[in-house]
């Protein structure tokens, strides 16, 4: 199986994306106190990681 840089780019993509979600809902419905906003800004941290993710396919 050959793996190019887009697709390890794309795979990086859609596994911090699933991590970003993954940590917002954690922040969210699991831990409501003062700790939770601490999860939920590292997911959007990765969501915002893997947009540049997304943005530098084909151009790396």
């Amino acid at each position: 199986m050959g793996m190019n840089k887009n697709t390890i780019l794309g795979w990086a993509t859609f596994i911090m994306i699933c991590m970003g979600f993954l940590l917002i809902g954690l922040g969210v419905f699991k831990y409501s106190e003062v700790s939770g906003w601490g999860f939920a800004a590292v997911g959007v941290g990765f969501l915002a990681n893997a947009w540049v993710f997304n943005a530098l396919k084909g151009r790396v």
